[in-house]
């Protein structure tokens, strides 16, 4: 059975006292909402926080406490060196981080980043023992040319085909619609499964129907408490990465309860 995830990427948002006070709220939320859920025989799903750097060591540590797991936003493909600003995927397990996001469409748009630089920073995250998520997404203009599965296809084939079997199992993918992130839209949910669909078939033609059976593929474009049931309601759809409802509490609580 594959592993449902929500993951909640903050993004540059809130200062270390911010960030730390709402995880407090968050988590203690989340121990009345659990409570609730197991008598229900539901299963909640596996939460992932992605804060700013600044806040990941003390979110790891706290986040032990809680069974959520925390994300780093980006890591350097590099594995050290002189690389100002820089930081790299052995500080992050250093500090007990447990997955880093790659590709995030803000990344390849504002920083210029390349599937061959994504590759690279894949390697080094598995390198570390540490878990991928790997955002994938076409533009409006692709889409509206049609050849957004060309470009999905493209995306997948030069971030993700040169790892081995085992090494693809430690990856969970994000499809993040370009034209749905920050803007308010959305693609619907039939939208959503087909690519979803679409991107396990990608990932079974290389790595085999088995090993893309197990692949969690998470739906990212302004999805929040209102039309998240509808979109994790599709059959490969596997969660969320979730930008601005995960900042408030509520919101993004609302997301959680929505894939049970």
């Amino acid at each position: 059975m594959r592993k449902k995830i929500i993951a909640g990427n903050w993004k540059m948002n809130k200062t270390h006292r911010e960030g730390m006070d709402m995880l407090v709220h968050l988590f203690k939320m989340l121990d009345f909402e659990t409570s609730i859920i197991e008598d229900t025989n539901k299963q909640m799903p596996e939460i992932v926080i992605a804060p700013p750097y600044l806040i990941v060591e003390n979110a790891a540590l706290l986040a032990q406490a809680w069974d959520v797991k925390i994300a780093a936003q980006n890591c350097s493909s590099e594995k050290e060196g002189a690389f100002t600003g820089e930081i790299s995927a052995a500080m992050l397990k250093a500090v007990k981080v447990n997955y880093v996001i790659v590709g995030h469409s803000e990344r390849r748009k504002y920083f210029h980043e390349t599937n061959q630089d994504i590759a690279k920073k894949i390697d080094r995250v598995l390198e570390n023992d540490l878990l991928v998520i790997c955002c994938v997404g076409e533009s409006l203009s692709e889409r509206e040319a049609n050849k957004e599965f060309q470009s999905i296809t493209r995306q997948l084939e030069e971030c993700l085909f040169h790892l081995s079997a085992d090494g693809i199992t430690k990856v969970v993918i994000a499809y993040e619609p370009l034209w749905a992130i920050g803007t308010g839209r959305n693609a619907t949910p039939d939208q959503a499964q087909e690519m979803h669909n679409y991107i396990r078939s990608v990932v079974s033609g290389k790595f085999g129907k088995d090993i893309s059976r197990k692949i969690s593929i998470l739906y990212g474009g302004s999805c929040n408490p209102k039309n998240a049931k509808q979109i994790f309601s599709q059959p490969d759809v596997d969660g969320g990465l979730i930008g601005g409802a995960s900042l408030e509490v509520r919101d993004f609580l609302d997301v959680i309860k929505a894939i049970l």
